[in-house]
């Protein structure tokens, strides 16, 4: 596990956490809440249980953690640049085995407005899934599994899925 708090200079807080564990939107929460703001805007990305007609068990997610955290920390600058009103920024990824509804990524930002928190929800995530070295296994109830390759991603032209059949089973 991997957790970061940085002050960059407001204030404010910036906390990246990388865990195997459970994801709390209730921590996520109280981490970005302030006295000085009124906004609290909250992202939370879920398993899903099918995509493109196939049944979703769950979904395994591994990172290059380095790399990862390096990446969350230029997002963090970038939105803190774009948005300076903004207070406190947390961003938890789950690791490992993520079953259906359970939460895979949350972010929660504080700023005195919704406007800003709100674009820099949208910023983060977006930015998350294009530059983070984050990969995804989507697991089917047929034990098959793809690897899962963002659109967004700046290294890819289109997105490209590896389908295999777990082996022993």
């Amino acid at each position: 596990m991997y957790t970061g708090v940085a002050e960059p200079g407001n204030g404010g807080r910036d906390i990246i956490k990388l865990t195997s564990s459970k994801l709390s939107t209730d921590e996520v929460s109280f981490s970005a809440v302030c006295p000085e703001c009124g906004a609290v805007s909250l992202f939370v990305g879920t398993t899903r249980n099918s995509y493109q007609g196939k049944v979703v068990v769950q979904l395994e997610y591994e990172a290059y953690i380095p790399m990862a955290e390096s990446e969350l920390k230029k997002i963090c600058t970038e939105m803190r640049k774009k948005w300076p009103t903004l207070k406190h920024i947390v961003v938890h990824h789950r690791l490992g085995l993520v079953p259906v509804m359970e939460a895979s990524v949350i972010i929660g930002i504080s700023s005195p407005h919704r406007t800003e928190s709100l674009e820099a929800v949208k910023y983060c995530i977006d930015a998350l899934k294009s530059t983070v070295p984050i990969w995804k296994k989507e697991i089917y109830e047929t034990q098959e599994f793809t690897w899962k390759e963002n659109k967004e991603c700046f290294w890819t032209d289109n997105e490209v899925t590896v389908e295999h059949k777990r082996e022993g089973n």
